[in-house]
């Protein structure tokens, strides 16, 4: 029987691995536990909510924030960069690592998936699946509703439009659209609102 470390390497290295094997059931049940102590958090102070974070999460910097309710699998192969915002229902699973950059912004529903169940019937329902690393770069903004799938590296600036099912790989400093995402174009200084702030 496989322990916990060589279960989660095999599916960091993208290698099928038991989803069902005891020691990823025992790891999810604690995980569902330490997400409600954080969602029961709400509304206390922030390093009391940033310390129920790191106390399940690979990495938290300073003054990441999901709105209710956040669900997570394993929690400790995430890493979030500081400034970190995640609007309302965000799902994020993995199973392999998920690095998502500074000052990045998620809308409402925004789910990261680093993991699928294999495609054939038989190996399915015996809990095979593969995992690969999604990556999340700095300054990012997920609109509402947006699905990333696994192996999905996003560059550095870049928005993805809310219902975008994003399946492969979007380069820094563009807007992406669709389902599955595509470019749309890049971002550039026509992009600018003019606001200043006061």
């Amino acid at each position: 029987m496989d322990d916990l470390e060589t279960l989660f390497a095999r599916a960091a290295a993208g290698r099928p691995y038991d989803d069902l094997a005891p020691a990823l059931v025992a790891a999810r049940a604690r995980t569902v536990e330490a997400s409600r102590r954080y969602a029961d958090s709400r509304g206390k102070p922030q390093a009391e909510r940033e310390a129920l974070l790191r106390s399940f999460l690979g990495a938290v910097g300073d003054g990441a924030h999901f709105e209710p309710t956040f669900r997570c699998e394993f929690g400790r192969n995430i890493a979030l960069g500081r400034g970190f915002y995640a609007n309302f229902d965000c799902v994020i699973l993995d199973a392999a690592p998920v690095t998502i950059g500074e000052q990045v912004l998620f809308g409402p529903r925004v789910g990261l998936y680093s993991a699928d169940h294999a495609l054939d019937a038989q190996e399915r329902a015996a809990g095979v699946c593969v995992a690969a690393p999604i990556t999340i770069g700095d300054r990012v903004w997920l609109g509402g509703g947006v699905q990333v799938m696994k192996g999905v590296t996003i560059g550095a600036e870049t928005v993805v439009a809310a219902g975008a099912v994003v399946t492969g790989d979007l380069p820094a400093g563009v807007v992406a659209a669709g389902v599955p995402a595509r470019v749309l174009r890049a971002i550039g200084p026509a992009d600018r609102l003019g606001y200043k702030p006061r």
